[in-house]
């Protein structure tokens, strides 16, 4: 097993971890929110880091939570990560003219901000692909704790387009991920998800 995973080893690219990066999980990541991720970083400073795992889809709808949104087109939920897992977050492209109070993650992409201006903007019709994503729960590290997990080659750091990341999908976002990254890393997507099915 040791020299297959020399196979599949991470070579750092030397990107260091950021708000508006991406984490891509390395092959052998078996836990289940991390198994074939990719996390976007909404904060990342020397208390920790903060971050949602854009590619996990769940069977929850928006619509689900309130009735007034029963009949509105459904508004897909993610498994942002293990940290208050039953709390609501979201990211979008809206800008602060649109979603007051909101953190800026990068150029026109934020972290929350005002929900009940974010529902009514719903409500009227505003356009929700492409432009909000919602999570339960997100990702969390302490202080130096994420650093300490690239070093140990569970994450490798890189960047990607607003538009990637709002329309991020399953593991075919992870797999345009690691295309993304050049050939060094193409063999990590000959590996199965199950190491028992190799």
């Amino acid at each position: 097993m040791s020299q297959e995973k020399d196979i599949f080893k991470i070579k750092h690219n030397n990107l260091r971890p950021g708000k508006g990066r991406l984490l891509i999980s390395e092959p052998f990541l078996q836990n289940i929110y991390f198994q074939r991720a990719v996390i976007l970083l909404v904060e990342h400073n020397l208390k920790g880091s903060m971050g949602f795992v854009l590619n996990k889809r769940t069977n929850l709808i928006i619509n689900d939570f309130f009735p007034e949104m029963k009949y509105f087109p459904d508004i897909p939920i993610y498994l942002g990560g293990p940290v208050h897992s039953n709390h609501l977050f979201f990211i979008h492209t809206l800008g602060g003219e649109i979603i007051p109070d909101g953190v800026k993650v990068a150029e026109n992409l934020y972290f929350d901000g005002h929900f009940e201006v974010l529902k009514r903007y719903i409500m009227q019709g505003g356009a929700v692909e492409g432009k909000v994503k919602f999570f339960l729960g997100y990702s969390g590290w302490s202080e130096n704790q994420l650093i300490d997990e690239i070093i140990r080659d569970s994450w490798l750091v890189c960047n990607s387009s607003i538009k990637n990341i709002m329309r991020a999908e399953g593991d075919a976002f992870w797999n345009h991920s690691i295309d993304s990254l050049g050939s060094p890393y193409k063999t990590w997507k000959n590996y199965p998800k199950n190491p028992e099915w190799n």
